[in-house]
């Protein structure tokens, strides 16, 4: 008889090789990630660590003009078409933070903890499955398709539903002058997007968009409360990413993922704000109805080239002021120098004297 044990991250394993006894079932709580906190309040929190963790980063960048080489828009091109303040965006946002996590707290009133103890005979019954008797090897393969194969394939599922949600309810609210109208124009003052207005929006848009969009994936897909903490903080991160105003080539989120700030930002613009509806993975929806903005390429050329510009006039007012503060200094110092010296003088000629 061979007994496989795998430590499968705070749970170990012991796969029998019987086919014909399956391993006792013990369940039980699962101890919470973070001592203080339940994981399922925990899935609540760690979203809007993340969100402002993220936003704050991308603020800091814009107030300290780290990286402008890589900026979609002008930072003058914030100021001007941007029909809302900053404050008034901050504002917004912690509003619809409060309102997710209070109806996040009334569900988990309801929600059934997850338990352990059911694992070994899970991966048994994979073993069983993957046809006649057990062995090590189908033991380790069972247990890597459920520890790991299945989480995978759960997640991308539920990437799938919230994509399909938010495309088809945000074309809606584009569609319906109504909707959009009473619910997402508000989303739309921000014309040139930045991180930390991602969730700008009236609170029903960004209940039925964002929460129950995620929520929904989460129930579909069947994530446990760890998967959908992983769920959770990684679409939060992708949409501060979609909205953060540069198109920097070595983001992951970019790089993975078709639907980047480049293609968001196009649907934020007046000549494309009846396209690019998708979000916040990928484009197939947009590709499959034919709501994707033909022009893309163009307009990341052009945009590429404003930003050389801009960026190139940015350095030489830089260096300018470089060599005027060198000048001064030098002035200054010429100065303390020839002040020096005359006291100097005086000094000697009141002893002469």
């Amino acid at each position: 008889m061979y007994n496989g044990t795998f430590n499968l991250g705070p749970i170990t394993l012991t796969a029998p090789n019987v086919s014909s006894i399956p391993p006792p079932i013990y369940k039980h709580s699962i101890p919470p990630l973070v001592s203080w906190i339940s994981d399922e309040n925990l899935a609540l929190l760690l979203p809007i660590i993340c969100y402002w963790t993220s936003g704050i980063m991308f603020h800091i960048i814009d107030q300290y003009e780290l990286l402008e080489q890589y900026r979609i828009h002008t930072p003058e091109e914030v100021t001007k078409r941007n029909k809302c303040t900053f404050a008034e965006v901050v504002r917004d946002v912690i509003k619809q933070h409060m309102l997710q996590t209070a109806l996040g707290l009334l569900l988990n009133y309801f929600e059934e903890p997850n338990t352990t103890g059911h694992e070994a005979h899970d991966i048994w019954t994979w073993q069983v499955r993957f046809g006649g008797q057990t062995s090590p090897a189908k033991a380790w393969l069972a247990a890597f398709a459920y520890t790991y194969l299945l989480p995978f394939v759960k997640i991308s599922f539920a990437f799938f539903i919230l994509d399909s949600w938010q495309y088809f309810l945000h074309r809606a609210m584009h569609q319906s002058k109504w909707l959009y109208k009473k619910f997402h124009s508000r989303h739309h003052r921000l014309y040139v997007p930045y991180a930390i207005g991602a969730l700008y929006n009236t609170a029903l848009e960004g209940v039925l968009m964002d929460s129950c969009g995620a929520g929904l994936a989460y129930m579909v897909s069947g994530l446990t409360t760890r998967e959908a903490i992983w769920f959770f903080c990684f679409s939060t991160l992708k949409t501060v990413d979609d909205h953060c105003g540069y198109c920097i080539p070595w983001d992951p989120f970019q790089i993975l993922f078709p639907n980047n700030a480049v293609y968001h930002d196009i649907h934020h613009q007046s000549f494309g704000i009846k396209t690019n509806f998708s979000q916040p993975f990928f484009t197939f929806w947009d590709r499959i109805l034919n709501t994707e903005y033909h022009g893309t390429r163009g307009y990341v050329q052009k945009q590429k080239e404003i930003t050389a510009q801009k960026y190139k006039e940015w350095v030489e007012s830089r260096s300018g002021s470089s060599s005027e503060d060198e000048n001064k200094a030098k002035a200054t110092e010429v100065a303390g120098k020839s002040t020096g010296a005359s006291t100097s003088e005086q000094v000697v000629s009141s002893r002469l004297e």
